[in-house]
Order: C-alpha cells, then sequence, then structure tokens
C-alpha cells in the first residue's frame, strides 16, 4: 500500500512539472514537441532571489522570442540575450542602464519589462544578469535553437 502511494505521488509530481513546462509554449505552434515557435512567442520569466525561474528552452530557428521579464527582487536585474561577444561585452562592461536594444533590458525592483529577440542561428544562446555578481551567482540560462 505504502509504495502504491509513492508511486502515484510521483506520477502526480511529475504532471505537475510538466504542467509548468507547458505553460511556457502556451501561445506557441510547434511541429517538435518542446520547442517554441516558428513566429513570435511570448516567454514569461521572473526573477526571484536573484534567479531566473527559466533556465533553458527550446526554440525553433526564425522565431521571433517576446520575453517579459517580472523582477519580484528588491534590487535591479538585467536580461542580456546574445552571443558570447555580447556576454562578455556586458560582463566585462559598466553598463547600470540599458537604452532599448533588442535582447536588452534593465529591471527596475518590483517592474515588469519586456524585450523580443529574433533566433536565426542553429545551436545554443545564452541570456544573463551581468550586474556586479549575478552571473557568479547563478544568474543565467541558455535557449536552444532547433532547426
Amino acid at each position: 500500500m505504502m509504495r502504491l502511494i509513492v508511486i502515484s505521488m510521483a506520477i502526480t509530481i511529475g504532471a505537475g512539472v510538466m504542467a509548468i513546462g507547458y505553460g511556457l509554449t502556451a501561445s506557441a505552434s510547434s511541429s517538435s514537441p518542446g520547442a517554441l515557435g516558428p513566429g513570435l512567442v511570448t516567454v514569461d520569466i521572473d526573477i526571484v532571489h536573484s534567479h531566473f525561474t527559466v533556465d533553458e528552452f527550446a526554440v525553433h530557428a526564425g522565431t521571433d522570442i517576446r520575453f517579459v521579464v517580472h523582477n519580484r527582487d528588491p534590487i535591479r536585474h538585467e536580461l542580456i540575450v546574445g552571443p558570447p561577444d555580447v556576454q562578455a561585452r556586458h560582463e566585462s562592461g559598466n553598463e547600470a542602464q540599458h537604452p532599448p536594444v533588442p535582447g536588452e533590458i534593465s529591471v527596475d525592483p518590483g517592474k515588469t519589462v519586456e524585450t523580443t529577440y529574433r533566433f536565426e542561428q542553429i545551436g545554443a544562446m545564452e541570456f544573463a544578469c551581468h550586474l556586479p555578481g549575478h552571473y557568479q551567482y547563478g544568474m543565467s540560462g541558455w535557449v536552444r535553437v532547433i532547426a
């Protein structure tokens, strides 16, 4: 009887995790399960305790992602999406605020902002917060771009 309860709990927890994952893809039409796009897709990301609540997802090449970022922390953060040279520039730079550039936004405490980024190249693309110490603390994630 106890083993049956444990198995039942595992199935329930697994279904809950799957439901959370599908919340990310709710507005996407996709021919590959789990990959967003093509077209315009919205991805909501919360920032809680200096971490992104989404740390990886997949998109089809040619997908435009509208990132809606909700900062639930009492400190400023940023979301920088781009290839390694963009990430390196921000990690070594000192930009306190970002002008409206696709894939680069600053998020004040308690605010919600958005940016759009088009994913063209197949491979992996990083998103991160490069404010002092945030990247080292683990504020980064990956977008896997597939055909």
